[in-house]
């Protein structure tokens, strides 16, 4: 803790031998407990007369709290402590809000105890204070996150803190933290020490902290109790106009305030010269001026306490010439840090706004030209230009949404957050995506995994295998193989068209999911039947039962052909085709004995209704939202309502299937692993190749057993190696190998035909059993993170790209079908005649891979290849890893908000 105070005046020499320079990962805009934006970064000395600041504004029980004492004021000899540290041993983050430090947590390592020269123990001692005003909103968590990040980079495994008995809010947050600290007292003093470990649960913690928070953040934007239309106009030919009418039409339910110095009014509604002028709070700022006002509005905002900015306004680097791009993304980076440091978070820029259908605020803050229906789908689109298509369609179809989000450029607000918020959200039964491009991929891949297991996800990815025009600074390029095995994995629903996502909505939105993939067709003509029946046969779903009542039945014959089929155990959800020529009139009537046959129903039911799109009112059950759950979705064609059926019977089929765990796995020892790779660093902090006897080391301590070699100069050098390895065996140089040398003599030959000589360097291996030879990769994704690939060895798994995809970590179930996906898995089972192959060993290997690259992101690339597929098991040949500093840890630019 700190020395005793002192009242000598404050100044202090700066030590200029330290090391100043921090890791710029540290540095970071997160998301606290209350939706709120603060700038974390580490402390420079520039930071002293901040910090004295920050200290004056601590009342007395907060510094007494923090120093054992009243302490009123920083010492010189304390504050050159504070303020200069060497980001290793001795490490000290500030939070900012604006110009302002607003919380400070710094740790110090403890050397072992003893005489002698210190030497670091892998202990640090850790504190942090939080101003009063800013207490309560979690940034104590947050700082004691990110110290044990920091920590871990620098070698600590365990930290310390001195804390007072009667502190319990303190105490609180190192328990709140997932962390499993010891407790000593001694007097009115605790000290608590703990691991810093990563564990199962410091990582649940933090998920669940940062949902919380994130969550909040997108609360605050689509629950605003005022609103502020900055270049609000009477002018129907601007953009400031349309979007004020829009907020008076939906009836928002807090004061509307328009913004424009040349305006006394707009619509009736006194008007102010900016935002300052505004006499009460502003909730939210809808910004519809040129861009190159923006910077100063952002200002204004911040001065008067605006929670957040939805910047419809254009011109930030998403057109023009290069020259006009690269000045549109310097000023977007400096809307988007400007905004974050003074808590805010922003919609766009270059976007349509945002919706929220609910009564209890009914804010349409957008340019969209047809008004949404309210609903129960959650809808979040990157494109302003498409998005106001994708509303009018919407209401064409009868499809309501929850809330509407169109995020532009996407420099802050992503379809991340929106999951977040919606897993929460009461109102929101289904989120519907329209994504050009991935700002975080990785991200993404966490929480829909999460998001699908209680609510689907459809999404329509655009752009294949490119980045679209203005968001190259807050997006990744994802090769399309992954993207796809992202969604697998995930549980999303991707869909190729709009249109398809719109026939996946409303099923959704109106019936239950199925409980398995049997479906019956019940209609009036043999023709649409068979053509149900033949979209099933090409979607891979089984019809268990064709049942044509004929063109002249009866309303009530159709729906009890209908109830009947719901009935029957063999069946799990029906398609009823009703299309002319049934006797004309019947429409109404046979919509009627329709719905009575599938109210109450747990199994789905959808129609071709006289080729109606989305819910015709005669199939529609009255309520206030749009669909009503129990409403029956009718498709223009039966294809159409097969294809739709089909992608929700897929998704049901993974919801319905274990989960599978991530194992604990006997036999790993990390310890020894993460040595060899900080000593390989050390020597090498760029990074390289491990060589082949590092790389089994490695391999080994993950108890991934490399059949083992010997590498050998000369000929009698390697006659030696075979005998104590064992004959057969397989002479390995560059380029070039031979099999099954039985003898000294088959040896002696298979030297003299590679043309070695006698000094030459080789390898000696024993033969591996028969089998199949596989290929097992891992590689650090820029996007993603670690990625794991298998594939079936041989010409055909590179020509066709046979390989199956999975992201790290992988649960049991995950390494199962990362073995089982692909197409030349039959090869593995006994195809032929031949043996089958040792499955579970695979996956166990699979596993072990995929801890190893959780474990050690240092590990950026590591093949396993080839890895004989055997009946007594998997024999990995040879491997080729290389470290570096992970490519997962990239600075992603503006997309690094973290929520916490």
């Amino acid at each position: 803790m700190a020395d005793e105070p002192s009242l000598v005046p404050v100044a202090a020499p700066v030590d200029l031998s330290l090391n100043y320079n921090y890791p710029p990962h540290w540095e970071a805009d997160v998301v606290v407990a209350d939706g709120g934006t603060v700038h974390l970064r580490p402390i420079t000395p520039d930071d002293a007369d901040a910090i004295v600041a920050f200290h004056a504004g601590l009342s007395v029980r907060t510094r007494y709290l923090r120093y054992f004492s009243a302490y009123p004021t920083i010492p010189p000899r304390d504050l050159i402590r504070f303020s200069q540290v060497n980001h290793r041993d001795r490490v000290a983050l500030a939070t900012w809000l604006g110009s302002e430090i607003i919380a400070i947590g710094r740790f110090e390592g403890l050397p072992l105890p003893g005489d002698g020269p210190p030497t670091p123990s892998g202990t640090a001692e850790v504190a942090f204070v939080v101003a009063d005003a800013h207490q309560g909103r979690g940034i104590g968590s947050v700082l004691l996150e990110h110290l044990a990040e920091a920590a871990r980079e620098v070698g600590i495994v365990r930290f310390e803190a001195l804390v007072l008995a009667e502190n319990s809010k303190m105490m609180r947050v190192f328990l709140d933290a997932g962390f499993q600290p010891t407790r000593h007292l001694e007097g009115s003093e605790v000290t608590l020490d703990f691991d810093i470990a990563s564990t199962a649960l410091t990582e649940k913690v933090m998920a669940e902290r940062e949902q919380r928070a994130e969550s909040r953040s997108i609360q605050r934007l689509l629950f605003p109790s005022s609103v502020a239309v900055i270049g609000a106009s009477a002018d129907e030919n601007k953009i400031g106009n349309l979007v004020f009418e829009n907020l008076q039409r939906s009836g928002f339910t807090g004061p509307i305030y328009p913004i424009n110095p040349r305006a006394r009014s707009i619509n009736g509604v006194l008007a102010y010269p900016s935002v300052a002028d505004v006499p009460g709070q502003v909730d939210l700022a809808v910004l519809a001026i040129p861009s190159e006002g923006v910077g100063d509005v952002v200002e204004e905002c911040s001065a008067r306490g605006v929670r957040g900015l939805v910047v419809i306004s254009a011109g930030f680097g998403e057109s023009g010439d290069d020259q006009a791009r690269a000045q549109g993304l310097l000023a977007q980076r400096k809307l988007v840090n400007d905004a974050r440091a003074h808590g805010m978070r922003v919609v766009g820029p270059n976007c349509l706004g945002v919706i929220n259908t609910d009564p209890q605020i009914s804010l349409n803050a957008s340019l969209a030209t047809v008004a949404p229906l309210r609903g129960r789908a959650g809808f979040f689109c990157q494109s302003g230009a498409l998005g106001v298509a994708v509303l009018g369609e919407a209401a064409r179809r009868g499809l309501g949404v929850s809330t509407f989000v169109s995020a532009g450029n996407r420099a802050d607000v992503s379809g991340n957050d929106l999951l977040q918020y919606w897993e929460a959200d009461q109102g929101t039964d289904v989120a519907l995506l329209y994504l050009e491009s991935f700002g975080n991929p990785r991200k993404f891949a966490r929480l829909a995994r999460r998001f699908a297991r209680r609510k689907p996800i459809v999404a329509v990815k655009s752009g294949r295998g490119s980045v679209v025009a203005g968001l190259q600074h807050t997006s990744v390029e994802v090769p399309e193989s992954s993207v796809q095995a992202l969604f697998e994995a995930s549980g999303v629903i991707r869909t190729e068209t709009l249109a398809q996502l719109f026939d996946v909505a409303i099923l959704l939105t109106t019936q239950p999911l199925p409980k398995g993939d049997r479906v019956a067709v019940v209609g009036h003509s043999t023709a649409l039947g068979v053509l149900v029946a033949d979209a099933l046969a090409t979607s891979g779903l089984p019809m268990t039962r064709l049942v044509d009542v004929g063109v002249d039945a009866s309303a009530e014959v159709f729906a009890d052909a209908v109830r009947a089929a719901l009935a029957a155990e063999d069946v799990d959800a029906v398609v009823s085709i009703f299309v002319p020529p049934m006797r004309r009139g019947q429409e109404i009537e046979a919509a009627a004995q329709l719905r009575k046959a599938v109210a109450g129903q747990d199994k789905p039911v959808l129609t071709t209704f006289l080729g109606f799109e989305g819910v015709p009112q005669v199939l529609a059950v009255e309520g206030d939202f749009a669909p009503m759950r129990g409403s029956i979705p009718s498709y223009s064609s039966p294809e159409r309502a097969v294809a739709a059926l089909a992608h929700v019977m897929r998704y049901a089929r993974w919801r319905r299937r274990d989960a599978g765990r991530v194992p604990d796995i006997a036999g790993i020892d990390t310890d020894a692993a993460r040595l060899l790779i900080t000593t390989v660093m050390a020597a090498a902090p760029a990074g390289r190749r491990l060589t082949l006897a590092e790389s089994a080391e490695l391999l080994g301590h993950y108890g991934i057993h490399m059949v083992p070699c010997v590498s050998v100069t000369g000929l009698e050098a390697a006659q030696a190696a075979a005998v104590e390895l064992g004959w057969p065996v397989a002479l390995k140089v560059p380029g070039a190998v031979r099999l099954h040398l039985g003898d000294g003599h088959d040896l002696d030959e298979a030297w003299r035909s590679l043309h070695l000589g006698p000094l030459a360097a080789a390898i000696i291996q024993p033969m591996a059993p028969r089998g199949v030879d596989t290929i097992l990769e891992m590689h650090d994704d820029r996007s993603f993170g670690s990625l794991v690939t298998f594939g079936v060895g041989g010409v055909a798994t590179d020509l066709l790209d046979d390989r199956a995809y999975a992201v790290v970590p992988l649960t049991t179930l995950d390494a199962a079908e990362l073995i089982s996906q692909p197409k030349a898995f039959p090869l593995l089972t006994g195809y032929g005649g031949a043996e089958p192959a040792d499955i579970a060993a695979l996956t166990e290997v699979a596993l072990r891979l995929s801890q190893l690259a959780d474990d050690l992101p240092e590990v950026v690339e590591c093949a396993l290849a080839p890895m004989v597929a055997a009946p007594d098991g998997a024999h990995v040949l040879s491997a080729s890893i290389r470290v570096a500093r992970p490519a997962s840890r990239v600075d992603l630019g503006a997309r690094r908000l973290r929520g916490l």
